[in-house]
């Protein structure tokens, strides 16, 4: 337990980098911060003497993009930075002897090397994937069994009761109703990554040993094979592995055997490419639908603001989408294109709705650079919507690419031709991991 409290100062550093909101006792990081002296001495005689108990958890909920809610538990700050104390005590302890196909929570791994790992195995001919989906697996997490296993290489008693203690810690309902933790372990804290991936440890070594090629981010493990029988005789045996030893559910509703791009992992899909043996790494179905709707969302027609607020708002949404989805290939320019195209008509439509009057509308053009003639004649050719006028000749002239370009709006295309991870096949991130 020493180590632990030795580590406090430097774990409520990292805590507060991570800023997050406060517990169920309200106080937030800058409170903490202004009182650390006090709070740090009592945390280390708690932690010290053995009373330590930590408090209770703020359970919030977010909206899922697969639908449905997922549930995060938000512990004290105080709370959270004995977690943090721990998990880079334990850290050391587990992290090398990982598995090379666990992405998820790792220093050095991401949802990109996962993707480039799953790429390669495509390429290398494992055209099926049996896609698993553990149902609600943090709130799942047997106690008893992930005690057993931290006990395996925790020694100190002390550090084995205190982790017992925040597993046990209860919740706080958004409703105000206080209940038990007798399972899971609550996403939120900086903890639960490290325990999420000792617990699924040991799915990886099972699949190790069967031979089986596949890749795992935290609870999303894609095993890939070379043909859907041999598909459909490992998701049998593998659902009797997780259900049977480590006690967890899988949702077999959201499982598969199918093509690698007819399923969404970690928001991309593989694509075998038509003229070359070479896969492409495209952003899925669902990210597609995704990216339309939040342009959609973004570009109100009753905005009611300045085009260039709007545009902000809008770009840095894009280049957030864009610092993930960089890393696909060739394939994915047209839907950029058509998307940069969609944002500009949206742009359009904003503005025309904002002119309101055909005159407006008309003068706007004019003085844009369209010809008077041209301008009158569009604006005034049958009753047309805001929405079909966007695409209209003289508007597209007047409201030129240019237009929004000189207005700081990004193009996701040019954020992709200068993105240099491109250029890096992503095999080579595989073979650079080691």
């Amino acid at each position: 337990m020493a180590a632990v409290i030795a580590r406090l100062d430097e774990a409520f550093q990292n805590v507060a980098a991570n800023k997050g909101a406060a517990g169920p006792d309200r106080m937030d990081i800058e409170t903490v911060r202004a009182h650390w002296p006090e709070l740090r001495a009592e945390l280390s005689r708690q932690l010290g003497g053995g009373s330590y108990e930590p408090g209770m958890i703020r359970r919030v909920w977010i909206p899922k993009a697969s639908g449905g809610q997922r549930g995060l538990g938000i512990p004290n700050v105080v709370d959270r930075v004995v977690q943090e104390a721990v998990r880079m005590e334990l850290d050391p302890l587990y992290e090398p002897t990982f598995h090379a196909s666990s992405h998820g929570f790792r220093r050095g791994r991401s949802c990109h090397t996962a993707i480039a790992q799953a790429r390669q195995y495509v390429e290398d001919g494992y055209e099926y994937v049996v896609d698993m989906d553990l149902e609600k697996f943090f709130d799942r997490v047997p106690h008893q069994r992930l005690m057993a296993a931290l006990s395996q290489r925790v020694h100190d008693r002390s550090v084995l009761v205190l982790l017992s203690r925040m597993l046990r810690a209860r919740v706080v309902l958004p409703d105000g109703v206080v209940v038990s933790n007798e399972e899971g372990v609550p996403q939120g804290g900086p903890l639960s990554p490290l325990l999420s991936n000792i617990v699924l440890d040991e799915l990886d070594r099972e699949l190790d040993r069967r031979g089986l090629h596949f890749v795992r981010y935290a609870d999303d493990c894609n095993i890939f094979v070379r043909s859907e029988r041999a598909g459909h005789r490992v998701m049998a045996s593998v659902v009797r592995f997780i259900e049977g030893r480590l006690r967890l559910k899988v949702n077999l509703a959201k499982s598969a055997v199918a093509r690698p791009e007819e399923r969404h992992f970690l928001g991309f899909s593989l694509r075998p490419a038509l003229l070359a043996e070479r896969v492409e790494v495209l952003p899925s179905k669902r990210t597609r639908e995704r990216l339309r709707e939040a342009i959609v969302a973004k570009t109100p027609r009753n905005w009611g603001a300045t085009l260039k607020s709007c545009i902000s708002a809008l770009n840095v949404y894009l280049r957030g989408w864009m610092g993930f989805f960089g890393v696909c290939t060739e394939s994915v320019r047209v839907l950029l294109e058509r998307s940069d195209a969609h944002i500009r008509r949206r742009l359009r439509a904003l503005l025309l709705k904002d002119w309101k009057r055909k005159r407006t509308v008309a003068r706007k053009l004019i003085a844009l650079g369209v010809k008077r003639k041209t301008a009158w004649r569009s604006v005034y050719a049958g009753r047309r919507s805001v929405w079909s006028m966007s695409i209209a000749g003289a508007v597209e002239r007047g409201l030129r690419n240019a237009y929004f370009a000189d207005r700081g709006l990004v193009s996701l295309a040019q954020l992709w031709e200068a993105d240099p991870r491109r250029i890096v096949a992503p095999v080579q991130l595989v073979l650079a991991l080691g």
